[in-house]
């Protein structure tokens, strides 16, 4: 199946820059109540995915220098990121898709230049794998 049916397009993705501030993606991820969202560059790459937990661990070992009050003054680009969000082309096939997922919450789809164009939802690959068990379970078995 062609993942291009599952992928939610860049325009309804929440997503940040490089030169988004700590606070712009803190803010950006508690509106919306996500734990992870793309980075994506000025030419439209994804850069990689940053996770509460990056922001977290940036900010404890500032050594104090950031804090809740500052997080305005201090970019994404300086943040380290802890876990490498593998993106898939637009041309993957599901197993490549149920592979990511199996350890993130969304894949990052690039197309063939490496530029952003969506995610497909770990939710989505689910109900397409509850599909085949649901149908195999169904089959009554000699």
């Amino acid at each position: 199946m062609n993942i291009a049916f599952f992928l939610l397009p860049k325009n309804d993705v929440v997503a940040v820059t490089l030169d988004s501030t700590l606070r712009q993606t803190l803010e950006r991820m508690e509106y919306h109540r996500f734990t992870a969202i793309p980075i994506i560059g000025k030419d439209g790459v994804y850069v990689g995915t940053i996770t509460e937990g990056d922001l977290l661990w940036f900010m404890k070992n500032s050594g104090g220098r950031v804090t809740f009050e500052n997080a305005s003054k201090f970019l994404l680009k300086d943040v380290p990121l802890k876990m490498n969000i593998k993106p898939v082309s637009i041309d993957a096939d599901m197993e490549d898709l149920i592979s990511l997922a199996k350890v993130q919450n969304f894949v990052p789809v690039v197309d063939d230049m490496g530029r952003f164009i969506g995610i497909v939802r770990r939710s989505q690959i689910i109900e397409y794998c509850e599909r085949f068990v649901m149908r195999d379970v169904s089959v009554p078995k000699n």
